[in-house]
This record gives structure tokens, sequence and C-alpha cells, in this order.
């Protein structure tokens, strides 16, 4: 019914387009006269021009947040960047655009130093009052790290009042448990130094289930359920000073840490019936209670120096990751609740990340060119030692399971870059070169791994502007995507006592190569990407039919070709009620071997939104999103469709210096992800991720102090996103 309900909404909204068009046609010489924006009534309907929401820059999407009605409800940034326009925010605030690329964060131009943790606790802190706009780049030039396939550019609204100034924001989530959010912001600007201090405190419990239907090798039906209750605290505090010494010079220090503690229980079954599911040949519970820890230091410095038409930038980071986790796997026999095996894991993961980057640019007559260089440095340890209880009930120490594991790898990178306009075309072409040395170190099994590789990255993009209204720009890059330290490392990761994952030391980077070509009009966006991946990073499951135990392995996949094509438009019915809405298809082709076997499959899907806004008397205005994802997967599995709508009232008091809003996310609780198994020949086997997401949510906001100057912010490198 709700997507009945969806599309006869979009027939609706492209009907008035059509209608609208047509008014503008039998009006234009009239509108040419005019200086305020024309309207024209149609059965009792009122359209209106929308004013300017959304510009092309260099080929990149730029919305405008700050003042804008489709965001105005939203809590916090995270709220508007799943509103934007090829952008998605997972049930687990996992980032994405362009389908399944992880972008790279940056604020004001520079890219945030944060672990994931702290990342999305800044994302929450930024009220969309705080945000000018949000510029999403899906085809980076080689001016930026190979690594970064996307960038999303939140730029802050600027100020440059003295004094101080501080912020609170907190958020409140409820369904059957609750978290809160908290964080509180203030800087003080006097002149020449400008110094900030930024503090946050999260805790609360969320959950998540798992179930699984698997046809055994044996003809038995099993089934796995899963339930786990995660009870989190999160401890965050960073300190920085910015110091301008003249016009020409400027530094910055910036110190901060993040201290994150899990106490997470899993209870899980396991239930296996004959064919005719009329005998049970077992049925066994797990307990599973998790304690993890992690710890996060970083210092960053930076120095500028302007003068004339010459810039250059240094910037270096220390970044340190300590992670340990104790688990306990128990499992029972159901009826007897008698122990069938009991093992334990310690784990302890260290990461130590150093970087330094030089960038500088100068214009020399109408061109402006640009070179830098980068050296970063990474290394990880990680140690797990499994025990397992034995027939004599003491706990034996495990060497199949266990394992030490050290990875270490140095970046030397450097790129120039060339801008030039010629009347409306403007074009822009970088070259890139990376150096990667890197050597990983699996002692229990073996296997040392030494790599030396050096590529060659180009950019090129055009861009030409007809007029006010309409642009062009198309664009192409190659981009390297290096194995994520968790990828490389061969630990088993258990999500039930019969299924884990593992990694692999083996993995190659994969390359991509990808155009893209943008069109504007007014508000109207559409792009159209396309492209090549080699050597694709890819995860697929390996089935056991002697012990039903299901193991999840990375793997390297020749390649596969992709493409995306997004639109979106906003429409304003009346002057109390607004749409905007997105459009986005996506084509994958994926050439997968497996199990002495190649399946390729075509697959298409979309994804529709539709975002309404209502401006109500008294200074309300409610909100109703609703998106609808169709079928889609891989060469190995289907993912079912799925659609959601939430609902938000916001108010603003005090002269706007409080900001209260409520709202309900997820309202049917129907965005729980069902994969199935495309080759039931091999594994007939389906399972269903259930995340906590319908809740109900308070955000209150409130802003106090008298000045508004914009604090500097702090980069976040490539080697960073990829220490989880």
């Amino acid at each position: 019914m709700i997507i009945k309900l969806w599309f006869l909404l979009l027939l609706l909204l492209l009907s008035f387009l059509g209608k609208a068009q047509e008014t503008s046609k039998r009006n234009v010489s009239d509108s040419l006269s005019e200086t305020k924006a024309s309207t024209t009534t149609i059965s009792e309907v009122v359209i209106q021009s929308a004013s300017r929401k959304m510009k092309l820059n260099d080929g990149n999407l730029v919305m405008m947040v700050s003042g804008n009605k489709d965001f105005k409800t939203s809590t916090h940034l995270l709220d508007v960047l799943r509103k934007t326009p090829g952008v998605s925010v997972d049930q687990e605030d996992g980032i994405f655009i362009g389908g399944r690329v992880s972008p790279a964060i940056f604020i004001n131009g520079k890219q945030m130093v944060m672990s994931n943790q702290e990342l999305q606790a800044y994302l929450r802190s930024l009220s969309p009052e705080m945000v000018e706009s949000v510029e999403v780049n899906t085809n980076p030039s080689s001016k930026y790290d190979a690594e970064f396939k996307g960038i999303i550019d939140i730029r802050l609204k600027k100020n440059v009042n003295l004094g101080w100034k501080g912020n609170y924001n907190g958020n409140v989530y409820v369904n059957k448990l609750n978290y809160r959010e908290n964080t509180f912001n203030i800087s003080y600007h006097a002149g020449k130094a400008t110094y900030n201090l930024q503090t946050g405190f999260n805790d609360g419990i969320s959950t998540y289930r798992y179930h699984a239907l698997q046809h055994l090798a044996n003809t038995n039906i099993m089934r796995t359920n899963t339930y786990q209750k995660d009870q989190g605290k999160v401890y965050s505090i960073q300190a920085g000073a910015d110091f301008a010494f003249n016009d020409k010079n400027r530094v910055g220090f910036n110190l901060r840490s993040n201290f994150r503690k899990n106490d997470r229980l899993r209870n899980g079954s396991l239930y296996a019936v004959d064919n005719n599911e009329t005998q049970t040949i077992f049925n066994t519970i797990s307990e599973n209670p998790i304690n993890y820890n992690q710890d996060n230091y970083g210092i960053t410095a930076d120095y500028s120096f302007r003068n004339k038409q010459f810039k250059i930038d240094l910037i270096g980071n220390y970044l340190s990751v300590k992670n340990t986790q104790a688990d306990d796997f128990i499992n029972r026999d159901a009826a007897t609740t008698g122990i069938l095996s009991y093992w334990k894991s310690d784990l302890l993961n260290k990461i130590n990340i150093y970087i330094a980057q030089v960038d500088a640019s100068q214009k020399l007559g109408n061109a402006d060119w640009g070179a830098g260089i980068k050296y970063s440095s990474s290394e990880t340890n990680n140690n797990i030692r499994y025990d397992t209880l034995s027939a004599g009930s003491q706990f034996i120490y495990d060497p199949v399971r266990s394992n030490i594991f050290s990875y270490k790898e140095k970046i030397w990178a450097g790129y120039i870059s060339y801008q030039q306009k010629f009347g409306n075309l403007k074009l822009n072409a970088g070259l890139r070169l990376e150096n990667t040395n890197s050597i990983s170190n699996a002692v229990s099994i073996d296997s040392i791994v030494n790599r030396n590789y050096l590529e060659w990255l180009p950019s090129l993009s055009l861009d030409y502007t007809f007029n006010k209204s309409s642009e062009f720009s198309l664009s192409y890059s190659r981009k390297i995507t290096r194995p994520a330290f968790s990828q490389l490392n061969p630990f088993r990761y258990y999500f039930s006592p019969l299924n884990y994952w593992i990694g692999n030391p083996y993995l190659q980077p994969s390359f991509t190569s990808q155009i893209k070509a943008a069109y504007r009009y007014r508000n109207w966006m559409t792009s159209l990407t396309i492209g090549k991946e080699k050597d694709v990073m890819a995860r697929y499951p390996l089935y056991n039919p002697e012990t039903n135990v299901l193991e999840y392995l990375g793997t390297n996949l020749p390649y596969r070709n992709f493409a995306v094509f997004e639109t979106s438009f906003p429409v304003k019915i009346t002057k109390w009620w607004s749409m905007a809405s997105q459009v986005t298809g996506f084509y994958n082709y994926e050439f997968m071997p497996y199990l002495d076997e190649v399946f390729a499959v075509n697959i298409y899907n979309y994804e529709l939104r539709l975002n309404q806004v209502f401006s109500l008397p008294k200074g309300y205005t409610v909100n109703v999103f609703t998106t609808y994802e169709s079928r889609t997967g891989n060469s190995l599995y289907i993912i079912k469709p799925r659609y959601s709508i939430d609902i938000s009232i916001q108010k603003s008091w005090l002269d706007n210096k409080l900001n209260t809003k409520l709202g309900f996310n997820n309202l049917l609780d129907s965005y729980d992800q069902r994969l199935e198994f495309r080759h039931k020949q091999i594994m007939d086997n389906r399972f269903t991720h259930w995340w906590d997401s319908s809740r109900l949510v308070f955000s209150l906001s409130y802003n106090f102090g008298s000045s508004d100057y914009q604090i500097k912010e702090i980069r976040k490198t490539e080697e960073e996103n990829r220490a989880r």
C-alpha cells in the first residue's frame, strides 16, 4: 500500500511538472518582463519556481543546506546526507555514494582526521543551520589521494565575530531500549588566536537480529537465530589552537582522544529438522558475551603560507588506535542445557599511522598550477588467542584458531595539476604517482607477503557553462583501492558457531577507471557515470557439507562493469507544500569465478526518494521522507526490495537559539535487509539482517555566546579510513 501511494505521488508530481512546462512555454514572453518569481494557478494547486538550491562545481553536485526547507526538520548533518541526492546512509551510519563507494569526508575543503566513531559523532553535532552547503564529488581528480573514489565536502557557514561561542546538541533515540548522544562545543576567537574545545558523551543500548534458513546437503533444514544487545559508552575530547601571525602565515595544532567501551551479549540458536520438518535433528543454543574497548589518540599540526598568487600548505598527522576484545563462545544442548563446546578468545590490535604532506599552487598567467608530495607510514599488529575447553574441564591453547598478524605499509605520492578557463569552458587536468611498499606476516600460517608497486593515476575534466541556468561537465579518473587492514587479517570473526569470516593477506588492490557526465538545468540535476573496476575485492561463501560450517572468505574478482544514473528535481506545489524527488538507477556486471564455475549476472536496480516539506502556521515545519529500493544483489546473492518512511516536526524558540525536533524514523519497521543465494544447486540459503532503526527521536540544540567565528577544521587521511 505504501509503495502504491509513493508511485501515485510521483505520478502526481510528474503531472504537475508537465503542466508547469506547458504553462512556462505559453508565458515565456511575459516571464521575461517580470522581476519576481512567476506564479501560475492550476486547479487550486499553485506551482512556483523554486529558489536555487543546487548547482554544479567542476561537475559535482552542490546542495545548499542552511535556509533550505528540505532539511529544516533534520536533526543533524547525517540526517541531511540521507536526503542529499546521490548519498545514502545505512542503519549503522555508514555513508555511501554511487551505490557502494565509501567517500572521504571534508570540512571546508580539508579532510577530517578522526576515527569512524568520532566522525559520526562530529557530523551529529552539526545542525543544518551551521552548514552552508554539501558538495558530492563522485569523480575526484588526481589532486586527491588515489584511494578517494568519492568525496563529500561540507562547507560550514563563515563568521568572523570576536569573542566566544558555544553549542550543545543532544539526541535521544527511543524504542524498546534507548540511546543518548551529547556534544558540547566551545571556541574563543581573540583576533590572531583561536582556541576550541569539543567534548562528547554517548551511551545507551542498541539491538540487532539475524535470521537464516538453510537447506543442508543432507536434506535437513537448519534455522539460525541471533539476537545481539550492545550496551556502549563513548567518551571523546579534542582541543585545538589556531594562530595567524600575519596575513601570510598561519599555524594550527589539534589534540584529540576517543574512548569506546562496549559490553555486547549475543544469544543464538541452531535448530535443525529433517526434510519433512517432522523430526528434530539437533537443537542448540549459544551464548557469546563480548567485552570490547577502543582507545584513540591523535595529533595534527599544520602550517600555511600565502603570498599573492602563491600558496603552500604543510600538514603532519599521527594516529594511535588500540583495540582489545574478549569473547566467550558457549554452546549448549537446548533440551539438557549441557555444554557441547566452549572456547574463549582474547584479541589485541594496535595501529600506528604517521603522515606528512606538502601542497603548493601558483597562478601563472591565466593558468593555475599545483603540485604536492605525501608520505605515509602505517603499521598494525594483531594477536588473537583461542583457548578451548577440553574433556578434562581445562582450557587448552587452540593453535588452529589462534594467530599473530602484522602489516606494514609505506606510500610515497606526488601529483601535478593544471587548470585554465577559456571563455565558458574550463579545463582541469592532473597526474598522480603513488608508490606502495608493504609487507604482511601471518605467523601461524607461515605466510609473508611483500609488495612494491608504482602506479600512474591521471584525471581530466571539462566544464562548460551555457548560462546561469544551464551547465555541463565531463570528467575521467583512474583510482586505486588498497585493502583495509581488517580485510587482510586472517583471523576468524564469528557470527554464530557455524558462521564466520576470515581475512585474506594475499588480497591485491583494485583499480577503477570511470567517466562521468553531469548536467544541470536550474534545479534539475542529472548525471551518468560508467566505469570498470579490475581486481575487485569481494567476499564469497564456502559451505562445508560435512560440518555444516559456512565461511566467508576474501578474494579478488577479475573485473566488474558498472553504471550509475541519477536525477533529482524539486517542485514547490504551494507556499506551504514543497517536494523534492530523487531517482537513481544502477547497473552492475560482476565476473565471478566460484567453485570451478563462472557466474556473471547483469544486475539492474533503482532507488526512489520523495522528500515532502509542509510549512505550517506558528513556525512549525513537518517533513515526510520516503525511500524505496528495488530488488538488487550481485552474481551470488539476491537482495530483496525494501522501503522506509520517516516523519518529523521542527520548531525554533528564543530567537532561534533553541531548536527542538521530534520525529519517528522507519515508521513501519520495514528497512531490514533480506538476502537469498541465487544458485540453489550449490547452496540453498537465505538470511535477514535487522537493526533497531525504527525509533522515536527527540533532538535539542542550543546556541550561546557572543561569537560566530568559524574554527579551523582538521583532516582525515586515506590510511585512517582503512584503519577499521
